[in-house]
């Protein structure tokens, strides 16, 4: 699913999945929750969904294991991150820029269930190194 168009199936495929579950279940939940809820639906679908996976990173030749867990990786290619917070702050997007930078991946996709409306919580986050 490396094909931009294939990639961007994928994002809207997320964000009407992100937006029904928000009005279905509506803010206020744990993260865990809708992380669960979003990555069942899109398997559904027939998205191939990892969740809660470890992530070893290395930094000047040292191996760090379970340096940090993502919440839901969609096709090998997309990272999502999902929030429940009342409004999503820059720390949140710096972490899933770290994240997909780190896991080498293109692209991310913050979700915030916490926020009034859903799309006030959308993040799209691209790595600039893959441009």
């Amino acid at each position: 699913m490396q094909d931009h168009r294939d990639v961007e199936r994928l994002i809207q495929m997320t964000l009407d999945c992100g937006l029904q579950i928000h009005r279905d279940i509506g803010p206020g939940l744990l993260e865990s929750v809708y992380e669960n809820v979003l990555g069942d639906r899109l398997q559904k679908l027939g998205v191939k969904v990892d969740r809660q996976k470890p992530v070893n990173i290395e930094i000047d030749g040292t191996r760090y294991s379970d340096a940090f867990r993502y919440d839901l990786l969609l096709a090998d290619i997309l990272l999502v991150e999902v929030k429940s917070v009342a409004r999503l702050g820059p720390v949140h997007v710096k972490q899933t820029l770290t994240y997909i930078r780190l896991m080498n991946l293109p692209y991310g996709l913050l979700l915030n269930f916490g926020a009034d409306t859903f799309k006030q919580g959308i993040r799209r986050v691209i790595n600039d190194r893959f441009r």
